[in-house]
C-alpha cells in the first residue's frame, strides 16, 4: 500500500454545505432560511419560543424550591475513616480534624465543613471533631469509645 491509495471509508466524510453560494448550489439566495420572519434574520432565533403558544416550560407544573444559601458539606463514612487508621494515614492518638482529614487525602476539600456519616465498620478509639455528623456516627464513635464533638451546633441533625 503506498501514501496516494489511502482514502477513508466510503460515505465516511462529508462536505460542509456552504449556503448562499449561488442559484446553482440549491441554497443560494436565501441560503434555505425561506422569506422574511425572525429565523430569516441572523442572531434572533429566541430559545423556547413557541410562536405565541404556551411554552413547554410554562405548560409544566412548578414543584419544590432551591435554597439559594443553603450549606454544602464533604460527606465523609467511618468506614473510610477506619480504612485511612488502618493504613496509617490517619494518626488514631492526635485528634482527628477536618484539616487532618484534608492532608491525609481522604477529603479533597472542606466547602461549608465536613460531615460523618456512619456508614461502614468503626472500631477505632479516637477523637473527632467535624462541622456537622449524624445521630447514628456519633453511636458509632462512642461505641468503639472515642468521641465525635460537633464544632457548630446547627450543622447536626
Amino acid at each position: 500500500m503506498k501514501l496516494h491509495e489511502l482514502s477513508d471509508n466510503p460515505g465516511a466524510t462529508k462536505a460542509r454545505k456552504r449556503v448562499g453560494r449561488g442559484p446553482g448550489s440549491g441554497t443560494g439566495k436565501m441560503a434555505g432560511r425561506g422569506i422574511k420572519g425572525q429565523k430569516s434574520r441572523s442572531g434572533v432565533s429566541i430559545n423556547g419560543y413557541e410562536g405565541g403558544q404556551m411554552p413547554l416550560y410554562q405548560r409544566l407544573p412548578k414543584r419544590g424550591f432551591n435554597k439559594p444559601n443553603r450549606k454544602k458539606f464533604s460527606v465523609v463514612n467511618l468506614g473510610l475513616i477506619q480504612k485511612f487508621i488502618d493504613d496509617k494515614k490517619l494518626d488514631a492518638k492526635a485528634a482527628i480534624t477536618e484539616d487532618a482529614l484534608i492532608a491525609s487525602g481522604l477529603v479533597r476539600r472542606k466547602l461549608d465543613g465536613v460531615r460523618v456519616l456512619a456508614k461502614g465498620d468503626f472500631s477505632a478509639k479516637v477523637t473527632i471533631e467535624v462541622t456537622g455528623a449524624s445521630k447514628s456516627a456519633v453511636a458509632a464513635v462512642e461505641a468503639a469509645g472515642g468521641s465525635l464533638s460537633v464544632t457548630t451546633a446547627s450543622a447536626a441533625e
